[in-house]
């Protein structure tokens, strides 16, 4: 059997080849890793491989890195403008009950614009408590930290009288005006002092961009516990907190998504399936752009990327030998959805989701059973007081509830509906995902058993009382004399009094015993796609990743993107 499987791949295989042409700026990935209400005050990196850090800003459309000017700290802080209280390497907004320190967001301003950072940093560098800024594309300078704007302007008078030389030798004035805090700009601080090192503002139409310096390697970066490649982006609402974004090439951040996603110590080819699903999935259109600026979220609503803290050498060859390779269909990149396992048969998208995908089709999987998966079988029990409590908190208007079943599944055997009934006769029904959401189950794929039963159809085919419990593997005959299967639409019957659309005798269902029912399942997720287990499975028996993709992803593509 497998030679024959893997024969049907190869024969289906088209060749890697150079046919899928990448999107501008595609093969750098924007990774939302806190923003909206997970927005952080402030965030702190440090230099693990590399020194210092490159300011600037990214273009929206390029996603190109617009250098401004250089820090050689190797640790730094981005915060919200504003006063800031420091206790430690801890930046807040209020004061900390522990000793603390202030960084008041008042500031006095140079009058002079300067022509490049550079210039800015040599002045500042002339004063006493002085950094450079970026506000509103012009280079500035700033001097000291102010709690009130009063105190700001009583400075403003003093620094005036004091100067300082430029690179030519010229004494210039430190005459300057006292500036506030903005709701949309950012201070960089070096992590653990009070020392700004820089302001970036300029009023939303641009975010601060930091790209650490690679050094003699490639640069990789402490972020909240973590490594990460490439650079940061940090987006400010108005007078709102930072949306951190990572900004990285597509192939370090699939780097990044692999040992999160797959254990690192499965099979090679295993991960290479996973590399594969992880680079197209990047590549999809985005739910967060519209509202964050960024392709990907880095949780389990899109896929776990959490830097390369846990990448191995074979996380990393499987990326490197799958290097630009994606899955597509009709042209476009597939939807590479995947589960960690189906419990024994995937699941067409559109039973599980709404819109049905040619390629993400329910098929039995021969794969699961032959490797070893932790809580593959899976048992909860409910109350039916406990289920009316569900319904209710999901929004459902029913009563006491005494009946509950699985009142229709997929052709694959998966849970496609369930039905819910009260001691007042009222249902509820509920369809595709909500069944897995709703009871908390950990798969597509179980049982309801004490539940009772729905009433059951049957179709009387003869005078005898012979019946029929499912229409489906009857055969027909058409007006032509064709003999085929009858399939699905209406069923008619012909008798000595003519012709009659065929109708089903309902029996009466029953309530449930007992006092709630008992859930029994295999498998963990969706069951759409690729399952991960699957995958190991499959590659432990000797298959390829392409024979593993092509088996869960019904007549894609493999190519390799065109940069």
């Amino acid at each position: 059997m497998k030679k024959f499987l893997c024969t049907f791949f190869l024969c289906m295989l088209t060749a890697v080849t150079l046919t899928v042409s990448a999107r501008a700026a595609e093969d750098i990935i924007k990774a939302g890793l806190y923003y909206g209400d997970g927005a952080l005050y402030s965030a702190n990196l440090e230099n693990y491989e590399g020194s210092g850090y490159d300011l600037g800003w990214y273009d929206e459309a390029t996603r190109d890195f617009n250098r401004i000017g250089f820090l050689s700290d190797t640790a730094i802080s981005m915060t919200a403008d504003g006063t800031i209280y420091r206790s430690g390497k801890v930046y807040s907004a209020s004061r900390p009950a522990q000793t603390y320190s202030t960084i008041g967001g008042y500031h006095v301003q140079l009058r002079e614009e300067f022509p490049s950072f550079d210039e800015a940093a040599y002045a500042a560098g002339q004063l006493e408590d002085a950094f450079p800024a970026f506000i509103n594309n012009a280079y500035r300078v700033r001097m000291g930290s102010f709690v009130t704007r009063e105190e700001a302007e009583i400075a403003a008078a003093t620094y005036a009288t004091r100067s300082w030389r430029d690179r030519y030798g010229m004494d210039r004035a430190a005459s300057g005006d006292a500036v506030a805090p903005s709701a949309t700009g950012i201070v960089v601080t070096s992590t653990g002092t009070d020392r700004i090192l820089f302001v970036f503002d300029c009023s939303g139409a641009k975010s601060l961009g930091i790209l650490p310096n690679n050094g003699a390697g490639k640069a990789q970066t402490w972020f909240k516990g973590y490594r990460w490649y490439g650079g940061f982006e940090y987006r400010r609402s108005t007078g709102g907190n930072l949306n951190v974004i990572n900004v990285v090439p597509l192939d370090d951040y699939v780097r990044g998504v692999l040992p999160y996603e797959m254990s690192p110590k499965w099979p090679l080819e295993a991960l290479k399936a996973q590399a594969v699903c992880a680079r197209t999935y990047a590549l999809l259109p985005s739910k967060h752009y519209d509202g964050y600026r960024f392709d990907v979220c880095n949780t389990t609503d899109c896929q776990v990327y959490q830097g390369v803290n846990l990448a191995s050498a074979v996380t990393d060859q499987a990326v490197t030998e799958t290097a630009g390779i994606v899955a597509t269909y009709g042209g476009k990149y597939a939807e590479t959805y995947y589960c960690s396992a189906n419990g024994g048969a995937s699941e067409a998208s559109e039973n599980v989701w709404s819109n049905p995908l040619p390629y993400l089709v329910g098929k039995e999987d021969p794969y699961e059973k032959l490797t070893d998966i932790p809580d593959y079988h899976y048992t909860i029990s409910y109350t039916y007081s406990q289920l009316g409590e569900r319904l209710r908190a999901k929004g459902y208007s029913i009563g006491t509830v005494n009946t509950a079943y699985v009142s229709q599944t997929t052709p694959t055997g998966n849970v496609a509906e369930i039905t819910f009934r009260d001691t007042a006769g009222k249902t509820v029904k509920l369809t595709k995902e909500a069944c897995r959401w709703t009871l908390d189950a950990k798969s597509m794929r179980f049982t309801i058993s004490g539940g009772g039963s729905g009433g059951t159809k049957s179709w009387s085919v003869n005078q005898g009382g012979d019946t029929l419990s499912d229409l489906g593997g009857a055969y027909t005959i058409s007006g032509k004399g064709v003999v085929g299967l009858f399939g699905s639409g209406t069923a008619y019957a012909i008798t000595s009094s003519g012709t009659s659309v065929l109708q089903p005798t309902v029996s009466a269902g029953t309530s449930g015993t007992g006092s709630g029912i008992t859930i029994t399942g295999t498998g963990w997720g969706h069951g759409v796609g690729m399952s991960q287990y699957g995958a190991k499975a499959m590659a432990e028996q000797g298959y390829t990743y392409e024979d593993i993709l092509l088996f869960y992803y019904t007549g894609i593509k493999l190519e390799r993107m065109v940069r």
